[in-house]
């Protein structure tokens, strides 16, 4: 339904606004339209899984394609297989055109907030309003860099993971990768390939068992059950598990230690700040290094939602995703939200399935 704002502008009202298109706003879309609610879904990139699309070429899926469909619609192709980015990417707008699911991208939400019983957006001097409102956006929106970034020397070529897409953005000489998490690893062990290569952190541990089908076949339907119904908020190793994992690196998966040492990666403790515009390690600064790659992460991003309804680290206060303090707003595919897998495929599905059997109903 269209009215007319104030302004003279058209605004359309909703019973449940969407706000992010990926994995789990679209898993939201699902169950929505299932209900038979009228709802939209706005996402700020240009076509359905960009989101994917602008990660690292070689970038694939640590879960194989069986665990990776969304409801209603299976991963095509060999179950036991890591899809690629590009694959994922494609899924999600198949998976979109498949369920007829409204979404409108190329919007980038600029503020919500909540007036007279409703919740308003605004993008570009457009408007909607809606009863509920679904946050959606995911946890990677920020990239996360160290406050002395900038001091590095302006011949360092340097960039965050999120910017990473090959080694062909690399200058000739050494690299420095901050961050030996998932994302470091897997992209010090691509670049080591063509650059003398050094990484610097200490690992969160690492997968005891070889990734790969056999993983897939025995191992993943384990960590799949652990990851839903084990380690979740409901329960004390839970709860403990979900602060170690918002304060430690995730462990390896994939690409381990022994796989960077083997390929002639150098380990050095963490990046401490910056002198003479080279980054200090272990009290020294690294004096020939031409390039960094910082994969250090994203922090949360919710400085336009003006309810506040987070708390000191900018988290939402929710529980299983519904706002503590404001009716009619969810939050989905954030970090431990509920269970360790609340930010995957496999926790998309799941959180969406709960949320809308608790949406209310609108006028």
């Amino acid at each position: 339904m269209n009215n007319i704002d104030g302004n003279g502008g058209a605004v359309e009202v909703l019973d449940t606004l969407v706000i992010g298109g990926g994995q789990s706003g679209l898993a939201m879309g699902h169950y929505l339209k299932r209900q038979g609610r009228r709802f939209l879904i706005l996402d700020a990139n240009p076509r359905i899984g960009d989101a994917w699309r602008q990660r690292w070429d070689t970038l694939r899926l640590f879960t194989p394609a069986k665990f990776d469909g969304l409801p209603g619609m299976p991963f095509p192709g060999d179950g036991l297989s890591f899809p690629g980015k590009d694959e994922l990417a494609d899924y999600l707008e198949a998976y979109a055109t498949a369920f007829a699911l409204p979404v409108r991208t190329g919007v980038r939400v600029e503020k919500l907030w909540r007036e007279e019983g409703r919740y308003v957006a605004v993008s570009d001097g457009r408007r909607w309003e809606a009863g509920n409102v679904v946050v959606a956006t995911g946890c990677t929106q920020a990239p996360r860099l160290p406050d002395f970034a900038p001091g590095l020397d302006p011949s360092i070529v340097q960039f965050h993971s999120s910017e990473y897409r090959n080694p062909g953005q690399l200058r000739e000489g050494r690299v420095l990768v901050v961050g030996l998490g998932n994302s470091g690893a897997e992209i010090a062990l691509e670049v080591s390939r063509t650059h003398p290569t050094v990484i610097a952190g200490k690992p969160g541990g690492e997968l005891p068992v070889r990734h790969g089908r056999t993983a897939a076949r025995f191992i993943f339907p384990v960590v799949r059950f652990l990851g839903l119904h084990v380690l979740t908020l409901g329960t004390p190793v839970g709860r403990k598990a979900a602060a170690h994992k918002l304060a430690h690196a995730d462990p390896l998966i994939r690409t381990k230690s022994k796989d960077l040492a083997a390929a002639g990666v150098e380990f050095v403790p963490r990046v401490t700040g910056v002198q003479d515009g080279r980054p200090v390690v272990a009290g020294s600064p690294l004096s020939d290094v031409s390039n960094v790659i910082w994969c250090t992460g994203y922090r949360e991003s919710f400085d336009w939602v003006e309810p506040r309804v987070f708390d000191d680290d900018g988290r939402p206060r929710q529980h299983r995703g519904v706002a503590t303090d404001m009716p009619g707003l969810f939050f989905l595919g954030e970090e431990f939200m509920y269970a360790a897998v609340s930010a995957t495929l496999l926790g998309a599905c799941r959180d969406a399935r709960y949320l809308a059997g608790r949406l209310p109903a609108t006028d």
